[in-house]
């Protein structure tokens, strides 16, 4: 049998991936746009790729560690099942995001999910095995 974290590697890995996309179109706009580092004031369209790219990664800081978290202290195979959500619907959030602002909500909303069964689930896994003594 396979070691189940490896499907936490590879959800936590497209969620990098996912993260350097946004961050890959950010600087390709700053280049198309002619913006100078380290300005972020530009046309309305490239500041919408700096928001993906800065929101992806403000949802990235929660979403790889909580993603660990839950898979030590619930299931790595429930883990990479919530978590496999995440990563695709970053991406669609941040395509949206380039075509108009109000175009990244469904997506948005579909990524927050796991983000908060992550959370809360280690800090209610942790305080279930805390009180089993272990």
């Amino acid at each position: 049998m396979r070691d189940p974290y490896t499907y936490v590697v590879i959800v936590s890995a497209l969620a990098l991936l996912a993260y350097y996309f946004t961050l890959l179109k950010a600087g390709l706009a700053r280049v198309r746009f002619k913006v100078p580092a380290p300005s972020h004031e530009g046309p309305e369209e490239y500041v919408r790729h700096v928001r993906a790219h800065h929101n992806t990664l403000e949802h990235l800081v929660l979403f790889l560690p909580g993603l660990w978290l839950f898979a030590y202290v619930v299931s790595p195979i429930w883990a990479a099942a919530i978590g496999i959500i995440w990563p695709p619907m970053r991406v669609l959030y941040a395509l949206g995001y380039y075509r108009a602002a109000e175009k990244r909500l469904i997506p948005l909303y579909i990524s927050m999910p796991p983000i908060y069964i992550f959370v809360l689930g280690a800090l209610i896994g942790g305080l279930v095995r805390l009180g089993k003594g272990g």
